[in-house]
C-alpha cells in the first residue's frame, strides 16, 4: 500500500483525506470490536488512546507522525526481511492491561534482567547489573506480582501506586491532598490491603525506577556547594558561613541553610533509548533529515554542520545526544512574595524531530535553585557540568531498545538558550553599561540619551552600499562609514578570560570590576567543556522576549501610554541637543514648554478605535488567549498581555489594526517588521534567504 501520503504537507489535500480513510479502514479491520485505538497524530504519538472518529478528526487537525509507515501498534505484521532490523510486533488489543504495562516499565528499566538476552556477538551483550541495581529489581518485582488486597487481580501493589502518581501529576495535586485520599482509599479498602499510607512511602516504593534526584547543601551567600571535597564541610571557606541553620540543642536533625536540588543527567538520556519509537527516533537528525536548503532543525543550521567538521567521532553515530540548555527565573508564590525567585536549568534533545524535541514530555529539569544566582550560577551549574565532561570523555553505557545492543552514550551542549538578563549570567559578559553588547564588546557604539545608555552603531552592519549609510539626521545626525565589529572567535574569547583574574564567587564579594576586565564578571564554567571554545555558536536569544520587548515598545509608542512610550520629554530634549528632527523639538511658548502628539503616535480617537478593533477579535481554541479581556478601551492601554499574546497580536493583529489610522511611512516600517518576526519564527524557512 502506498503511503506516501503521510508526508504530504498539505492536510486538506485529497490525497492525504483519502489515506486517512484507508488508515481507519485498516485500524477497524485489524481491530474488530474496539471502540478506542492509539492515535498516531503528531501530538498524541501513539501514547494516547481515542475514539476512532477522534483520531481521525487529529490526523486532520494535526497529521499523522511522519515515521509512522508501518502500522504496527493497530495490528500489521512486520516482515523478517534481511535489510531490515524491525522486531516482529504483535497485534495490539484495544484494552490494554495495566499490570502489563507496569511489568513493560520495569523490563525497560532493567533490560539485562530478561532472560531472553542476545548472546550472538560478545561486545554487544548487555553486561550484568550489579548487587545494588539487582535488588532494586528484585523489589519491584516483588511489588508488581504482590496483590493489592487477598484476591485482587486487577491490580498489584506497583499498578496501583503508578496509577494513583500518574492521576497526581495529570491533575496537579498537591502531596497533602494526595495524602488524605490515599489515606481515604486505604480505609476503603480491606483491612490486610498493601496499600502506602502517605505520599512520602509510595515514592520510596517507586524509587527503584530511577530519575530520583539529589539534595546539595550550598552555602547560605552562594559562595560554594557542599559537594565533593567540600562535603564534610560544615563552615563555608570563603565567607565563614555555617552550613546549617541556628536550632535547639536538643533537635537531632541539622537544618541546611540552602538546598540546591540536581537531577542526573545520564539516567534520563539512558531513559530515550528505552522506548523502541523514541529510540529511533533519536537518529532521525541524520536518518530521515532532508539535507536542502529549507531550514526545519537545528541540524540543518551551519553551527550543528560546523560541528560535524570540527568532531567527526563524535558525529559518526547519530545515537550521540546534542543538548541545549535554557534557563530563567519565576516566582511561583505569584504576587504574595515579589522578592522570591526560582530557577530551574533545563536541557532539551535536539536529536528528536522538530515535532518533538521542544515538547515538555522531552525536556530535563537538571538543576533547581531557590532564589536569583547572579553571576554565582555557575557554583549550581558544577554537578552539571562535571556530568556533561564525563559524557563527553567517557559516555555513559546504554541499552538501545530499538536494536536490542548495547552502546556508550555521548553527549555535547550545543548552546544556551535565554532571555538578555539571563545571556548574561552564563556567557560571562554583563548585558549592562556601556559595553553591553556580547557581540560588539569594546568597539561597541554607544552614549547616554534620555536618561539611559542607548546603542546607535546598528548601521555597522548593513551593506557597505546601502542607503541608510548615507542618512545623518533620520538617524544620530552622522553618515556612518565604519566597518561592522569583528567576530571574536572562542579560543580568542578562552585566551582573554585565562589572562584576567576574577573575585570569587558570593554575594559577601565586593563587586567592583577593574577596567581590563571591560564587561567580563566571571569565567562561565562552561569553558571547561573540551568542545566549548570551538563551537560557532554559543549563546541564543529567546525570540519570545525578545518579541515581547518589541512589542510593548512599539504599542506603547504608537499609543502614547504613559510610562511605556519612548517618545518621552527626555527624548525630545536630547534629539534638539543632537540637532535632529527639529519636528519633534519641544513647542515652548512664553516660557513654557510642551511636547505635541508626535506623527507616529496615534490621535485619541484612532486609539478608541484600535482598541475597540483588538477587543472585538476572536481567535479558535487553543491559537491564542482570550485577548479582549487585556484590553481597556477608557484606560487605552493593554494590561496582562503573555508573551504568546504578544506573538500573536505583533504578527497577525497589529498590521491590519494601525493600516488606516497611522501615516503611510509609518505603517509600512512596522508591517515590515511585523513580517521579519513572522519569519523568524515560522515553522521552515530558506538557510540562504535571511528573514
Amino acid at each position: 500500500m502506498d503511503r506516501r501520503w503521510i508526508q504530504n504537507p498539505n492536510r486538506c489535500a485529497d490525497e492525504y483525506l483519502d489515506g486517512i480513510e484507508d488508515f481507519i479502514e485498516f485500524a477497524r479491520r485489524h481491530n474488530p470490536g474496539a471502540t478506542r485505538i492509539r492515535c498516531p497524530c503528531r501530538r498524541c504519538n501513539n501514547t494516547l488512546w481515542e475514539t476512532i472518529e477522534n483520531v481521525g478528526f487529529h490526523l486532520v487537525r494535526n497529521g499523522m507522525i511522519e515515521t509512522y509507515s508501518i502500522w504496527n501498534l493497530h495490528g500489521e505484521q512486520l516482515e523478517h526481511a534481511s535489510s531490515s532490523n524491525a522486531t516482529r510486533v504483535d497485534n495490539v488489543q484495544p484494552i490494554v492491561d495495566a499490570n502489563d504495562e507496569v511489568m513493560d516499565i520495569i523490563q525497560d528499566v532493567f533490560p539485562f534482567a530478561s532472560t531472553n538476552m542476545n548472546q550472538e556477538e560478545q561486545d554487544d551483550v548487555p553486561t550484568p547489573i550489579d548487587s545494588a541495581e539487582f535488588e532494586q529489581y528484585e523489589k519491584l518485582l516483588k511489588n508488581a506480582n504482590q496483590e493489592l488486597y487477598p484476591g485482587c487481580e486487577s491490580f498489584s501493589v506497583l499498578t496501583a501506586i503508578v496509577e494513583l502518581m500518574h492521576g497526581k501529576i495529570k491533575y496537579r495535586m498537591s502531596n497533602l491532598c494526595f495524602d488524605y485520599f490515599l489515606g481515604v482509599f486505604k480505609r476503603m479498602l480491606p483491612t490486610d490491603n498493601c496499600l502506602p499510607k502517605d505520599h512520602k512511602q509510595a515514592q520510596k516504593v517507586l524509587n527503584g525506577l530511577g530519575l530520583g534526584y539529589e539534595k546539595i547543601h550550598a552555602c547560605k551567600n552562594n559562595c560554594m556547594l557542599f559537594y565533593k571535597e567540600h562535603e564534610s564541610l560544615d563552615t563555608c571557606p570563603i565567607c565563614n558561613e555555617s552550613r546549617f541553620k541556628m536550632t535547639s540543642q536538643n533537635r537531632t536533625t541539622k537544618i541546611p541553610q540552602k538546598v540546591m536540588r540536581y537531577l542526573p543527567l545520564k539516567p534520563r538520556l539512558q531513559r530515550l533509548y528505552m522506548s523502541t519509537h523514541t529510540a529511533t527516533d533519536m537518529r532521525w537528525h541524520q536518518e530521515k533529515r532532508v539535507d536542502d536548503d529549507v531550514m526545519r532543525h537545528p541540524a540543518d543550521g551551519e553551527a550543528w554542520k560546523e560541528f560535524d567538521r570540527t568532531f567527526p567521532e563524535f558525529a559518526a553515530d547519530p545515537r550521540n545526544v546534542r543538548l541545549g540548555l535554557a534557563t530563567d527565573g519565576f516566582n511561583p508564590y505569584g504576587v504574595l512574595n515579589q522578592h522570591h525567585s526560582t530557577w530551574p536549568i533545563f536541557v532539551f534533545p535536539y536529536n528528536l524531530p522538530p515535532w518533538k524535541c521542544m515538547k515538555k514530555e522531552y525536556m530535563m529539569m537538571t538543576v533547581l535553585i531557590t532564589e536569583d544566582p547572579g553571576r554565582s550560577i555557575d557554583v549550581y551549574l558544577r554537578p552539571l557540568v562535571d556530568e556533561l565532561k564525563d559524557l563527553w570523555t567517557n559516555g555513559v553505557r546504554t541499552y538501545d531498545k530499538s536494536t536490542g545492543k548495547m552502546f556508550t552514550l555521548r553527549a555535547a551542549v550545543m548552546w544556551t538558550v535565554n532571555d538578555f538578563p539571563a545571556y548574561a549570567m552564563v556567557s560571562g559578559w554583563s548585558t549592562k553599561g556601556y559595553m553591553a553588547c556580547p557581540v560588539c564588546k569594546e568597539d561597541v557604539t554607544s552614549g547616554w540619551h534620555a536618561g539611559k545608555v542607548c546603542y546607535l552603531g546598528h548601521r555597522r552592519w548593513l551593506p557597505w552600499d546601502h542607503e541608510w549609510r548615507e542618512k545623518d539626521k533620520e538617524f544620530d545626525g552622522n553618515t556612518e562609514r565604519r566597518l561592522r565589529p569583528r567576530e571574536w572567535s572562542g579560543d580568542e574569547i578562552l585566551d582573554q578570560l585565562n589572562r584576567l583574574d576574577f573575585a570569587p564567587f558570593g554575594k559577601t564579594v565586593s563587586r567592583i570590576r577593574p577596567s581590563t576586565h571591560m564587561n567580563w564578571t566571571h569565567k562561565p564554567m562552561f569553558f571547561e567543556l573540551p568542545y566549548w571554545s570551538k563551537l560557532k555558536l554559543r549563546h541564543n536569544l529567546d525570540v519570545m522576549h525578545v518579541e515581547k520587548n518589541v512589542f510593548d515598545t512599539l504599542v506603547g509608542t504608537i499609543l502614547d501610554i504613559e510610562g511605556k512610550t519612548k517618545d518621552t520629554i527626555k527624548a525630545r530634549l536630547d534629539l534638539e541637543r543632537m540637532g535632529i528632527r527639529r519636528g519633534l523639538w519641544m513647542n515652548r511658548d512664553n516660557d513654557k514648554a510642551r511636547r505635541d502628539l508626535a506623527f507616529f503616535s496615534m490621535k485619541p480617537n484612532d486609539k478608541k478605535e484600535f482598541l475597540k478593533f483588538v477587543s472585538s477579535v476572536k481567535f479558535p481554541d487553543g491559537y491564542a488567549s482570550n485577548i479582549a479581556r487585556c484590553v481597556n478601551v477608557d484606560g487605552g492601554k493593554f494590561t496582562g498581555l503573555k508573551s504568546h499574546d504578544c506573538h500573536v497580536f505583533m504578527q497577525r493583529l497589529l498590521p491590519v489594526g494601525i493600516r488606516h489610522l497611522l501615516p503611510e511611512d509609518v505603517v509600512k516600517p512596522i508591517i515590515l517588521l511585523s513580517r521579519f518576526f513572522s519569519q523568524l519564527t515560522a515553522k521552515n524557512g530558506h538557510v540562504s534567504v535571511a528573514p
